[in-house]
């Protein structure tokens, strides 16, 4: 195999014999030519088997792709090359002439290219009856179409979402159950939004209300409390019934009509309630009072409820009110499914650190807030109900795909020596996502003569969401003893501003590996940034006027990228866009991890909330399974951030607002910009509507926002002197 089209660097990596290999690839630096190159070598030149290679990927469009390019290869006509690149050939089409290759080449058909999820499910499917039932089914909220399985054949008939709801309808079978859950919901879903805030005014706080279990809205927290302790006994009761005993209509906080009986709570915040006793005392009508003191702890309260009400009610205090999952939650079932989003995905957290779920509720029993305690009263049950479903219908998650693996592995030796005597090369694409079982999983394939050959980019790693963590790759030499790094330094993608204005920013980040980033194309072009005056108005117009000369200059739709840290950033463009008939590929940084484009541009580049960096510490519920650093956070938005700035070849716009410019941008010298403001702009940005006059319409406006008027493009004489 000819080696003369790699740089030094790329070259040393794949002829480089030590058995743990970190090959550590800067944006743009051929990594998976490397990886390629590096398959291809062990074939051709060390004359290894194709049958001992296993190539590791974290997608299944990134397995696609190490298949294609390896098939073309060894196609030196280049007929399969026109099949994938084919705009008119659909993707099935493509899977299906994919598939007829790989058959027809010997060598190709016995490589392993996988993803760890399909790795997994084979390796289950081939060896997994002795620890698990190896006829399982998949459940299939995930993307199943990765592991090209035969749907009639693997996939669970029930979704994970519909498993969730069938075994917490099971624990609300349990009356103190089921209320516990009315009432988390109703106090963190329903009720979240009337949480008193330290600058409201009085008449404000006036204006909050809290859902009781039986579903109207009371004035305070301890009249809830004692709405619900009726409720709990079965005890019917209005709420704030208007009477006239005598003399005028008042409202007494609450009426027990079978012991004709009235209560009235008294606290700080409460009206005098003399008046209103003597008008009780004058009607000979029974009335108790309860006291804010009593509310504070939940025994005392309970026994003294149960003394004012001796002998007041016939039917026994102890009696639970008699519900149904149904009627109990009506009303509130898309809260519910919020609750369980966040069980399944805290079950995801769990498993992938192996947390056993008593431990972690007695740690989460000891945490300073009460909903996280009720939460996790309330999740593991689910959970282990959840688990316990699975196990007796055979049914598998993802996330159980790897951990039955490593069982697997772990409990039977004669099963791991036949998969570590398999494998003898193991290649490992983006490294910089794995995460603590798929390290785990690695390190039970290896055997100390197989070599290990890992790239990838600690400056690229944006899945901690995920569970990734960078440390597997920044301290890689801890975890894969007597290994080697290798560098890839040359970025082939972007031009020099754009690279070294990029490694600028990640030097702030103090997680990382050192990395001496230089740029084959040399250009005098500078990064363009906008400060807008409102990102939704003249930063959205600068945007579509860019767009549309770009696309007159000749750039097609598919060489410009739209970035953005969160999905509605995009609307306003994306509607400017579309009533301008321009074409604009949007994504989210996430999403455009592995594209680039000749043009890219960055929008919402302002500092705050929903702007970016986007810190958010995540709901405390997950913080218990693992615990969040902001500066690390910080470290990742940033790493985000170089993400998106080297998606570009040529040209790169970042639009920001003036005054909230985000503190990303400030990290780039001056040095690699031209920067213009909303006041040095052409007065064509804004027009003003002929029919209604609302300043709200733009250049590329063909009608109206605020009336729905036709516009004739005129320059609003008003924005002529607005520099």
């Amino acid at each position: 195999m000819q080696l003369n089209n790699l740089d030094p660097k790329q070259r040393e990596a794949i002829l480089h014999q030590n058995k743990r290999l970190l090959v550590l690839a800067g944006a743009g630096s051929g990594k998976t030519n490397t990886l390629i190159q590096k398959l291809l070598h062990l074939i051709s030149e060390q004359e290894a088997k194709p049958s001992s290679i296993l190539a590791i990927t974290f997608t299944r469009n990134a397995a696609n792709e190490m298949i294609d390019r390896l098939i073309m290869a060894g196609d030196d006509k280049k007929a399969y090359a026109a099949i994938i690149n084919s705009k008119t050939i659909s993707r099935q089409q493509k899977e299906t002439h994919r598939l007829e290759w790989v058959k027809k080449t010997p060598w190709l058909s016995h490589l392993t290219v996988k993803t760890f999820h399909a790795l997994c499910y084979q390796i289950l499917r081939d060896s997994g009856g002795v620890s698990f039932d190896n006829k399982f089914r998949l459940l299939s909220d995930d993307d199943i179409d990765e592991l090209k399985l035969d749907a009639n054949k693997n996939i669970a008939p029930e979704k994970t979402a519909d498993i969730f709801h069938k075994v917490l309808m099971e624990q609300c079978k349990k009356v103190d159950y089921l209320l516990k859950l009315k009432r988390y919901i109703l106090d963190f879903y329903v009720d979240k939004s009337y949480t008193v805030q330290p600058n409201r005014s009085q008449a404000y706080a006036n204006q909050i209300s809290y859902t009781t279990l039986q579903g109207e809205k009371v004035k305070s927290k301890s009249e809830r409390d004692i709405a619900d302790w009726l409720f709990r006994h079965n005890i019917k009761y209005v709420y704030e019934p208007l009477v006239n005993m005598k003399d005028f209509h008042f409202r007494p906080d609450f009426l027990l009509p079978q012991a004709n009986l009235f209560i009235e709570h008294v606290s700080d915040k409460s009206y005098k309630t003399k008046d209103k006793e003597q008008q009780f005392e004058i009607a000979g009508r029974k009335l108790v009072k309860t006291y804010e003191a009593m509310m504070h702890d939940s025994a005392s309260f309970n026994k003294q409820m149960e003394s004012l009400l001796a002998g007041q009610i016939t039917t026994s205090l102890s009696q639970l009110a008699s519900l149904r999952y149904e009627e109990a939650l009506s009303g509130y079932q898309d809260k519910v499914s919020d609750f369980l989003k966040i069980v399944s995905r805290a079950l995801s957290m769990i498993k992938s650190r192996a947390l056993p779920l008593n431990k972690l509720l007695t740690s989460a029993g000891k945490h300073q807030h009460e909903r996280v305690r009720i939460f996790y009263e309330l999740a593991v049950p689910v959970m282990k109900a959840y688990q316990q479903y699975c196990t007796n219908k055979s049914y598998l998650d993802f996330d159980d795909l790897i951990i039955e693996v490593i069982h697997l592995l772990e409990k039977n030796d004669d099963i791991r020596q036949e998969y570590q005597q398999r494998y003898k090369h193991i290649l490992v694409d983006e490294f910089q996502d794995v995460n603590g079982l798929q390290v785990k999983l690695l390190q039970l394939l290896l055997k100390p003569a197989t070599q290990l050959f890992c790239v990838g980019d600690d400056w690229q790693s944006i899945y901690a969401f995920r569970g990734s963590e960078v440390d597997y790759i920044v301290n890689f030499k801890q975890h894969f003893q007597k290994s080697h790094v290798v560098k890839l330094i040359t970025n082939y993608r972007s031009t020099s501003a754009i690279v070294e204005a990029s490694t600028e920013v990640i030097k702030h980040n103090k997680f990382k590996i050192d990395k001496e980033i230089t740029a084959h194309k040399q250009s005098s072009d500078k990064i363009q940034i906008y400060r807008a005056k409102e990102m939704e108005s003249d930063g959205v117009s600068y945007l579509v006027e860019k767009v549309a000369q770009l696309q007159e200059l000749g750039y097609p739709a598919d060489e410009i990228l739209i970035l953005y840290r969160r999905s509605k950033m995009y609307k306003p463009f994306r509607e400017a866009l579309k009533e301008a008939g321009t074409e604009a590929t949007g994504r989210t940084i996430h999403a455009s991890k592995g594209l680039q484009a000749k043009v890219v541009f960055i929008i919402g580049l302002t500092d705050g909330s929903g702007g970016f960096p986007d810190i958010w510490l995540d709901d405390a519920v997950f913080r218990v399974i693992k615990e969040v650093d902001y500066d690390m956070l910080m470290e990742e938005e940033r790493r985000l951030f170089y993400v998106a700035l080297t998606r570009a070849e040529e040209q790169l716009h970042l639009i920001t607002e003036l005054g909230t410019e985000s503190r990303f941008i400030d990290e780039i010298p001056p040095i690699y910009y031209l920067a213009k403001t909303a006041f040095s702009e052409p007065a064509h940005s804004h027009i003003g509507c002929s029919n209604c006059g609302s300043t709200a319409v733009m250049s590329f406006h063909k009608f109206c926002p605020a009336c729905g008027a036709p516009q004739i493009a005129t320059t609003d004489k008003t924005d002529q002197h607005a520099d």
